[in-house]
């Protein structure tokens, strides 16, 4: 009895954790629906003229900006179950789609050590040290080997009985000595790449984070410096490519000071420009079509100062980190602030010195709502390449200040950036200078004074780990260790939706195929088996869902083979039912011995699969790991819903003095009079069985045609 009201518990409880994760998916494809409804109706009202192509184009781009503006924005708020659960929340939850079913890109890329060796020497032009790199990129084409690892073996094959610190003393990144062993090089070689690729990727994961792109799936393999990234619903690959290529873009600019002058001469000025752009009245500007343009909102008494309105200024529980801070945007209205300064109404007003940059994170005002800090950047004239950059930065690190016990980040320059820092520092003191990490500030501190030396110290309210943090994004800055695209994968939507639907019709075929099929073989007791599986499917979607995991197309073949599975299990238990039954025992003999003498071959059929599935699963990438976890959850539940639940069901309904019906017409009549000649015959079926076999050897030696 104590196990009947386990099975109870587990089944009820995870029947109500598999509606509640999925409940998420529920939410979030409503959310979506009601948005591209909204872009829609967007196109058709102003691009009703456009081509297809143009159409297409339009929605897509209009229903990300919907979705991407409203990140933050609450869909559902249900106490306790659904305390204010936003549309970002809600994405983190729902049931992950593979890029085989909803479309993206698969890049691999590779981080190049190479280069961070060649910065590590004391001569990153001596002719040895580029031979043996050389060497190493072409060893690393046939070896599994770390590329540290291939730089060693390389020098030494060129180098015979040569030592490695004389490629290496004497420099500022390490303490290597002349005298330092060859492993004494390598151990600090090894352990500066291995904070390089950390660093890369850290870097990487957060550019993704800032790419707009729901659940990405991002991995590292350290030993081998490779990074995998799964972009899901992405239809710019080229977008993609330079995103993740690009080197970490450390820059030091001087700012504008934000005070009332400030607001007079540029933000008042905007608001005017915008409000009468708003409402539709031309303006006196160079870009003649862009004043009569569709407004880019509607017209209401808000528009009165459109800009102005989405900044929150300081107080509401926020305080400005900086002198060139303009306010905060609430990152539901980042999109809009960022259209607003695009239009040439708006650049008409602005000088062409003056950029706005939003902060590297956001922060919370009292409601509860995330907001972006915006900066005021005063570029140099003429160009866009700063006065300083990260190149210059040769050391950062953390550390905390003795008289205040105050966190900060100490950054050490090389001699040309030092004597640049020295007079950018002097000619802004009292104003701010603002570093900035691929185009988001960091930190923008106000100057006291001169600094002279190239050594420096940057506070700003900082925890330790932010404060390392920040020490190690500045050293990754001028760290020369980009990552290289080696291979990528682009599935188109299209096809994506040709997977689901394919993909949907055999599993929606299978199911209904067996579900009848159980019904018109075992009578009642077919319910049995069909409410067994039906839980079995909402149990291993529901665990999937709740696991983070993703459902691709491979996984979808692990569902419809884990509705066989699960069924044969009912299958074994109901034959030797009736076996029972035929003997003549009663109904409650019968199901108890059934299900008894049924485990012993039950539990064989799903051990020997599940051995299966997880050599798969350890083995396997892609699609055959998919493939391999789904199949192993619904071998597990099948088990559990096949003999536990099942049998659970079966004692409820004759404890009431009733009984399932384990016989039809047709399975009474079907295999009656059957007497199938196995043993005798099986002579001929081992020579079937060789000859098949033979030909599936010879076909190895035929070769294959791989796939992508």
């Amino acid at each position: 009895m104590a196990l009947k009201g386990l099975v109870r518990f587990f089944t009820v409880a995870l029947i109500l954790i598999s509606l509640y994760q999925l409940s998420f998916t529920f939410f979030v494809n409503n959310f979506e629906n009601k948005q591209k409804a909204k872009a829609e109706r967007f196109v058709k009202t102003n691009f009703g003229a456009s081509s297809k192509e143009t159409k297409d184009s339009a929605l897509n781009a209009t229903y990300r900006r919907y979705v991407d503006s409203l990140k933050e924005k609450e869909i559902v708020n249900i106490p306790i179950l659904y305390p204010k659960l936003t549309y970002q929340k809600a994405t983190e939850q729902e049931l992950n789609l593979g890029l085989d079913l909803q479309g993206g890109m698969s890049v691999t890329l590779e981080v190049g050590l190479d280069g961070l060796i060649r910065s590590m020497s004391n001569n990153p032009k001596d002719a040895v040290l580029n031979n043996a790199l050389q060497r190493a990129n072409e060893k690393k084409a046939n070896s599994d080997a770390d590329y540290v690892t291939l730089f060693r073996e390389a020098f030494l094959e060129q180098n015979p009985g040569g030592k490695l610190a004389g490629l290496f003393a004497g420099t500022q990144n390490t303490s290597l000595k002349v005298t330092s062993s060859d492993a004494e090089v390598i151990d600090v070689i090894r352990t500066e790449a291995n904070q390089a690729v950390k660093r890369t990727f850290d870097r990487l994961s957060a550019r993704i984070d800032q790419f707009g792109v729901a659940q990405p799936n991002i991995n590292l393999d350290q030993t081998k410096g490779i990074i995998t990234v799964e972009l899901a619903g992405i239809d710019n690959p080229e977008r993609v490519r330079k995103y993740l290529q690009a080197t970490a873009n450390l820059e030091f600019w001087e700012t504008y000071t934000v005070d009332q002058n400030f607001f007079i001469q540029y933000i008042q000025p905007i608001d005017a420009r915008l409000k009468d752009y708003l409402g539709g009245v031309k303006t006196d500007t160079t870009a003649g079509s862009d004043s009569t343009k569709k407004p880019a909102a509607p017209v209401t008494a808000g528009n009165d100062n459109p800009f102005t309105r989405l900044l929150q200024t300081p107080g509401n529980n926020i305080q400005p980190s900086s002198m060139a801070t303009l306010g905060f945007i609430l990152v539901r209205d980042t999109n809009t602030f960022s259209n607003y300064l695009n239009l040439e109404v708006v650049k008409a007003v602005l000088p062409g010195t003056l950029r706005f940059h939003y902060g590297s994170k956001p922060v919370k005002n009292k409601n509860g709502e995330s907001l972006m800090e915006v900066f005021a950047i005063r570029t140099v004239a003429g160009t866009e390449k700063p006065k300083l950059s990260g190149e210059s930065v040769i050391a950062a690190g953390q550390d905390v200040d003795s008289r205040n016990g105050e966190v900060q980040v100490t950054m050490g320059m090389d001699t040309k950036g030092a004597r640049t820092w020295e007079k950018m520092t002097g000619d802004n003191v009292g104003k701010a200078v603002a570093i900035l990490l691929d185009n988001y500030v960091y930190s923008a501190p106000r100057v006291n004074t001169a600094i002279s030396g190239g050594n420096s110290v940057i506070s700003g309210s900082f925890s330790i780990q932010e404060a390392q943090d920040l020490a190690a994004i500045l050293k990754t800055g001028k760290l020369p260790a980009p990552a290289k695209i080696v291979q990528e994968q682009v599935v188109g939507p299209t096809l994506g939706a040709e997977a689901i639907k394919g993909g949907s019709l055999s599993f929606i075929i299978s199911f209904l195929v067996i579900f009848i099929l159980m019904l018109l073989y075992y009578n009642s007791s077919g319910w049995i088996a069909n409410i067994a599986l039906i839980l079995n499917l909402l149990f291993t979607v529901g665990v999937l869902s709740s696991l983070g995991a993703t459902l691709t197309a491979a996984g979808i073949a692990g569902l419809v083979l884990t509705i066989g599975m699960a069924v044969d299990t009912n299958v074994i238990i109901f034959e030797r039912i009736k076996e029972e039954l035929t003997k003549g025992k009663s109904y409650q003999m019968a199901v108890a011995d059934g299900y008894k003498r049924s485990l012993a071959p039950v539990l064989d059929g799903h051990i020997t699969t599940l051995l299966t599935a997880i050599i798969l699963l350890y083995f396997g990438l892609g699609p055959v790991k998919g493939f391999a976890t789904t199949q192993i959850l619904g071998l597990l539940l099948s088990l559990f819903c096949g003999i536990l639940v099942s049998r659970v069901i079966t004692d409820i309904w004759t404890n009431k003095n009733r009984h399932f019906e384990y016989f039809t017409a047709i399975s009474s009549r079907i295999f009656k009079h059957a007497a199938y000649k196995f043993i005798e015959i099986r002579k001929v079926a081992y020579g079937i069985s060789a000859v098949v076999l033979l030909l599936g050897i010879a076909t190895l030696f035929n070769g294959f045609d791989y796939g992508v």
